[in-house]
Protein backbone atom coordinates (compact mmCIF):
# COMPACT_ATOMS: atom_id res chain seq x y z
CA UNK A 1 0.00 0.00 0.00
CA UNK A 2 1.57 3.37 -1.01
CA UNK A 3 1.75 5.61 2.55
CA UNK A 4 2.74 8.96 3.10
CA UNK A 5 5.24 9.92 5.41
CA UNK A 6 6.47 13.15 6.90
CA UNK A 7 9.96 14.07 7.33
CA UNK A 8 11.87 17.06 8.40
CA UNK A 9 15.22 17.57 5.92
CA UNK A 10 17.57 20.46 6.45
CA UNK A 11 14.90 22.39 8.72
CA UNK A 12 11.81 22.06 6.61
CA UNK A 13 9.26 19.71 6.73
CA UNK A 14 8.55 17.64 4.10
CA UNK A 15 6.86 14.44 2.49
CA UNK A 16 6.91 11.84 0.09
CA UNK A 17 4.95 8.74 -0.43
CA UNK A 18 6.27 4.87 -0.79
CA UNK A 19 4.77 1.34 -0.34
CA UNK A 20 5.58 -0.53 2.93
CA UNK A 21 7.93 -2.66 1.70
CA UNK A 22 10.23 0.00 0.63
CA UNK A 23 9.57 1.95 4.10
CA UNK A 24 10.31 -1.28 5.94
CA UNK A 25 13.96 -1.60 3.53
CA UNK A 26 14.45 2.24 4.56
CA UNK A 27 13.99 1.57 8.42
CA UNK A 28 16.53 -2.00 7.94
CA UNK A 29 19.01 -0.29 5.92
CA UNK A 30 19.21 2.80 8.11
CA UNK A 31 19.36 0.37 10.89
CA UNK A 32 22.31 -1.89 9.56
CA UNK A 33 24.28 1.70 8.85
CA UNK A 34 23.43 3.29 12.36
CA UNK A 35 21.68 6.34 11.00
CA UNK A 36 18.23 7.47 12.08
CA UNK A 37 15.76 6.97 8.88
CA UNK A 38 15.39 11.11 8.80
CA UNK A 39 19.26 11.06 8.53
CA UNK A 40 19.14 8.61 5.88
CA UNK A 41 16.57 10.33 4.18
CA UNK A 42 18.24 13.18 4.41
CA UNK A 43 21.40 11.72 2.75
CA UNK A 44 19.49 10.81 -0.24
CA UNK A 45 17.72 14.09 -0.70
CA UNK A 46 20.30 16.02 -0.80
CA UNK A 47 22.28 14.02 -3.47
CA UNK A 48 20.10 13.49 -5.46
CA UNK A 49 18.97 14.12 -9.41
CA UNK A 50 17.01 17.84 -8.83
CA UNK A 51 15.15 16.09 -11.39
CA UNK A 52 13.78 13.04 -9.48
CA UNK A 53 11.63 13.39 -6.99
CA UNK A 54 12.04 11.80 -3.38
CA UNK A 55 10.21 8.99 -3.84
CA UNK A 56 11.97 7.53 -7.03
CA UNK A 57 15.07 8.74 -5.49
CA UNK A 58 14.41 6.46 -2.36
CA UNK A 59 13.33 3.24 -4.45
CA UNK A 60 15.96 3.30 -6.17
CA UNK A 61 18.22 3.01 -3.22
CA UNK A 62 16.43 0.42 -2.00
CA UNK A 63 16.89 -1.43 -5.23
CA UNK A 64 20.45 -0.44 -5.37
CA UNK A 65 21.19 -2.00 -1.89
CA UNK A 66 19.34 -5.05 -2.57
CA UNK A 67 21.26 -5.42 -6.09
CA UNK A 68 24.56 -4.94 -4.31
CA UNK A 69 23.36 -7.64 -1.26
CA UNK A 70 22.93 -9.94 -4.08
CA UNK A 71 26.50 -9.94 -5.74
Amino acid sequence: MLRKHSVSINGHRTSFSIEDPFMDELRRMARRDGKSLSQLITQVDNHRDPGQNLSSSLRLLVLDDLTASRS
